[in-house]
């Protein structure tokens, strides 16, 4: 990699983290005169802003998650990176939302922002996450449930993909998200298991699970 290159390959890396730490959940709250940390599950997510403030800001919220996480890779291929850059790009933006510089490296749980860097990076396997967890959250109304399901069928379809086609250093990025993603829900697998997690009620949000 050539000095520009590297220049390049940094500022994509760090403007990703820095992008993605911005607060967007607490942003658009706090624009309605919400403290998030203060309400629900104190999570600044999409689920907690649907619980807080309904499903259009929740809307607005996750597509501005999503953002976070697709458009640095779409950068790095727009600026011809290599795949491993646009891997690293997706992972930066991921670490930003769940740790935060700008709020004491406390965020959420990543869900959002590493959906949307797979659907730039491996789009079946987004299609197939979506596809399978949807419908689970639908039936169960467990946002939980249906995201560590869904996020599993997703990363199943990437390896299958990465294994026929390639290129392998998507599944670095798929195999990072899978173990962030579970240990972000620890403590609604546990609830699951114990039969202690609420469920989503629709319009209104009454779960404690995030």
């Amino acid at each position: 990699m050539t000095g520009s290159g590297l220049f390049i390959g940094v500022a994509l890396v760090v403007g990703a983290y820095l992008a993605a730490s911005s607060p967007t959940g607490q942003l658009v709250a706090r624009s309605r005169g919400v403290d998030l940390r203060r309400v629900g599950s104190g999570n600044v997510g999409a689920t907690n802003v649907l619980r807080a403030l309904g499903p259009v800001a929740a809307g607005v919220v996750m597509l501005l998650d999503m953002g976070k996480g697709a458009l640095p890779v779409v950068l790095a291929r727009f600026l011809g990176q290599p795949v491993w850059l646009e891997v690293l790009a997706a992972i930066a933006a991921v670490a930003g939302h769940i740790w935060p510089l700008f709020q004491g490296f406390r965020g959420g749980k990543g869900v959002a922002t590493a959906y949307g860097a797979l659907l730039v990076l491996m789009p079946p396997a987004a299609v197939v996450a979506l596809a399978i967890g949807l419908p689970i959250m639908a039936v169960t109304r467990y946002v939980s449930l249906g995201t560590l399901i869904g996020t599993a069928a997703g990363f199943v379809t990437l390896v299958v993909i990465v294994v026929l086609l390639g290129p392998w250093e998507r599944l670095i990025y798929g195999s990072l998200a899978l173990v962030v993603i579970v240990w972000r829900h620890r403590d609604n697998i546990r609830r699951l298991r114990d039969g202690t997690e609420l469920r989503l009620s629709w319009p209104q949000v009454v779960s404690s699970g995030r």
